[in-house]
This record gives structure tokens, sequence and C-alpha cells, in this order.
């Protein structure tokens, strides 16, 4: 896999197209190229961290580009790289693209690369980190029907367990999906759901070891999110959960409002309260009738 931002370049034209990528590769970027909008999507996915396409195409023009790109990844950064000014366009808004190069200035495909190569590099430096098979893991968190999940009372009676067995203020079951985690059982808490960006199980899910945050002031990934110091969480602990093929999923955790430590005794439970989830999940779908 290769370590530099990926820009996916969409243009009709066959020499253009081979001219812009020439230039974007010459920056520095990994690329794809396709030459119409029906082709978008075998080549969109979530590894695509920027998207330059042309506006005239046989089959659409760029505002369906934009909107393809939208559909699989709404953080994607898009520039409209056209000879037509901004102000010709038969349709669509400046809200819908990021940037804008026009084709006519000097150097233009100097520019689209450089200006590709910094809106990739800002996205690939996201707020949250996400696993390189992260396709594959929201695939696998779709097949989960949540609201369903979250009316067993399995889940309660684990969550209400756990806050007791480590004396702790809130326990939660949740399943992280594309932007936020959404808890299946909260005990001590009403949380429903939380932005990606600031729970630590997006960290969690990351690794197979268990997360353990003493004190979320000290950590320089946590101490400024406002949403923990909101909730009260000044200490953590969490264990991914994965589905049978081992993709993560999301989390069970402990938080407390005080800094706190676990013994190693302790995190073996949590492993423990997290195998009995993933048993209790695997079952709850297979119940629905997904194999």
């Amino acid at each position: 896999m290769s370590d530099s931002p990926t820009v996916l370049c969409a243009q009709s034209d066959t020499g253009e197209r081979g001219e812009t990528v020439d230039a974007l590769a010459d920056a520095g970027l990994a690329v794809k190229e396709v030459g119409s909008v029906d082709t978008l999507d075998a080549a969109l996915d979530r590894s695509v961290d920027c998207v330059v396409t042309a506006f005239d195409f046989e089959d659409g023009d760029g505002f369906d580009v934009v909107d393809a790109v939208r559909e699989v990844n709404p953080d994607c950064v898009v520039i409209l790289y056209t000879e037509h000014a901004p102000s010709d366009l038969p349709r669509g808004g400046p809200e819908q693209v990021v940037e804008y190069v026009p084709r006519t200035v000097p150097e233009s495909q100097e520019r689209v690369a450089d200006v590709a190569a910094m809106a990739a590099a800002e996205v690939t430096q996201a707020a949250y980190p996400v696993p390189e098979t992260e396709t594959e893991r929201l695939a696998a968190v779709q097949r989960y029907d949540v609201d369903r999940l979250a009316a067993i009372d399995t889940f309660d009676r684990l969550t209400a367990l756990m806050t007791s067995h480590f004396d702790i203020d809130v326990a939660f079951v949740g399943l992280m999906d594309e932007h936020e985690e959404r808890f299946l059982a909260c005990e001590g808490a009403n949380w429903r759901t939380l932005s990606r960006e600031d729970t630590i199980c997006t960290h969690t899910i990351l690794s197979d070891e268990t997360m353990v945050v003493e004190d979320t002031h000290e950590d320089p990934r946590f101490a400024n999110v406002d949403a923990l110091k909101r909730l009260d969480i000044r200490s953590y602990a969490g264990v991914r959960l994965t589905d049978e093929a081992g993709n993560a999923i999301g989390a069970v955790c402990c938080t407390d409002g005080e800094p706190r430590r676990y013994t190693q005794a302790e995190l073996d439970d949590l492993r423990r309260f997290a195998d009995e989830v993933e048993e209790q999940l695997l079952l709850r779908r297979r119940l629905q009738g997904d194999p």
C-alpha cells in the first residue's frame, strides 16, 4: 500500500488526462484515472484523498462527479479543473467544489498538481485515524441492525455488571459507523451517538491491544477534545470488537470522571466481557438470517 496521498483524475480527453496524470505523479501523488462519469464507481473508494475533475463529459458533467464522490466519501476534496469560469457553469455552485483551478492559466497542470498535493495532505492528516481496511470494516458493520440490537436486554445487563465490577461511572458497547459511534448499551449515562473524531474508541479499533488512557488531560491525543470534557471522561479502558472475519466493528469500554489505572486482572476481565459481547452479536446477527 502506497504511503502517498491518492488522487483520482477524471477527464474525458485521453491526451489531456495523460498530461494531468503525469503532473500529479510528478508531484509525488499516487494517481488513479477515469475517462467518464460511468466509470467512477469502480475507481472510487475511501483510499482516494482528492479528485481532480474536468467539467465536460459525454455522459454527464463535473457536478455529477462531485455527487458521486460525496456518496462514497463526503470528506474527499474535489478540484474542478476546467476552462470554464465558475460563473459560466450551467448548473451547480461553489459550495459543491472545494477547489477550482482554471485550465487557462499558464502552467495550469503544475498548479492543479500543487493544489491537489496540498489538499490531499490535509485530508490524510485526519482528525481521527482510519484502519487500512476501512472499506471492509464498514461493510461488516452494516450487517448489524443497530436499532434492533439496542433493544436487547443482554447488552444492558452486561454494561450494568461492568460498572459494578470495575467501580466506574460508565460502561458501554458501541459500534463504529463511518462518521459516528452508535451505542447499543450505555450504563451510567444516556449516550446514543458520538462523533467519530470525539471518541477514543476510534483509536481502540485500530489494534487488538486493550486501549487504556489513565488521564485524558495528560494525553495529547485527547487533552483538547471538548466532547470528552463535556461527558466527564477523564479515564478510559476499551477492547475492540471484531466479527468472525476479524473486522473491527466497535468496542466495549469503561470510562470514569477521575484518573485511574487498571490492573492486569481487570484488563483480562474487560476482554472477557468483550468476548461475551462478540458472541452475542454473532448470535443475534444469525438469528436475523445473516449467516
